[in-house]
């Protein structure tokens, strides 16, 4: 007989936990992913990307794919910058930005907008775009990756994404108020990484603590991880009022 099959080990770091706004003084939404034998990956690039992972010691140059949850500046926006890095720093290979439907004209007109002039630069490198569909399963740059349909305005469909690491399974909400999708994208992954805005206040489109007090329950993941917290939240976990894991700038996991 032989024993169960051994899963990958992942290192997930939390380059970026925080809000669009710098609450706490931390970075945009970017965390990094590493698993053997595949190139690292990044959930979210928000405009702060280069110096979360640059002060985490995490080279730029070595990401393979980045998963866009959506098209908001504190999770997007610092695509442009990877891409010009890589271009000054000589990258040679390949970079892939999986997002939703729309992330490739988005993308470009991030690059004109900021660099004008660069998203027709010839570079060392090929950039490959990937539109995720709502409610698919597919395989970018050895990742597996299944999207659902959340709820957070963005221009663009947004998505939760959950990852698969040939057996090790990360899930991520993204920004969204509570939605039912949330707990069939945690169910029996070994990290589900969560919004927490807020502790109780109702802000449109986005999760509270208490949401996922509430859901408790149903969400089935291994460890539940919450980010993207706000001045509020981030008072209340000093004060230690909040029960779940938190994440913080330079936070590693090992799954």
């Amino acid at each position: 007989m032989t024993g169960p099959t051994a899963r990958p080990p992942v290192t997930v770091t939390f380059a970026g936990s925080g809000d669009a706004f710098g609450s706490g003084g931390r970075y945009q939404a970017c965390i990094h992913l590493r698993a053997p034998d595949l190139a690292p990956v990044l959930l979210d690039c928000g405009a702060t990307s280069l110096s979360a992972l640059r002060a985490r010691g995490l080279d730029p140059g070595e990401v393979g794919a980045v998963f866009v949850s959506h098209l908001h500046g504190d999770h997007f926006g610092g695509l442009p910058f990877l891409i010009l890095d890589g271009q000054f720093s000589r990258r040679d290979k390949p970079l892939t930005v999986a997002g939703p439907p729309g992330t490739a004209d988005r993308l470009w007109q991030a690059m004109e907008t900021s660099f004008p002039g660069s998203s027709g630069t010839r570079r060392r490198f090929g950039v490959e775009v990937v539109e995720l569909a709502p409610g698919s399963t597919s395989t970018v740059t050895g990742v597996e990756v299944t999207t659902w349909e959340v709820d957070h305005p963005s221009g663009a469909p947004p998505l939760a994404l959950r990852l698969g690491f040939g057996g090790t399974t990360i899930a991520y909400t993204g920004d969204t108020a509570w939605t039912q999708s949330l707990v069939a994208a945690a169910d029996g992954a070994e990290l589900f990484i969560a919004e927490a805005y807020y502790y109780d206040k109702a802000i449109p489109y986005h999760l509270r603590y208490t949401d996922l007090v509430t859901h408790r329950a149903s969400l089935t993941s291994g460890r539940i991880v919450l980010t993207h917290m706000s001045s509020d939240m981030l008072a209340r976990v000093a004060a230690g009022q909040v029960d779940f894991e938190t994440a913080h700038d330079g936070l590693i996991i090992q799954l």
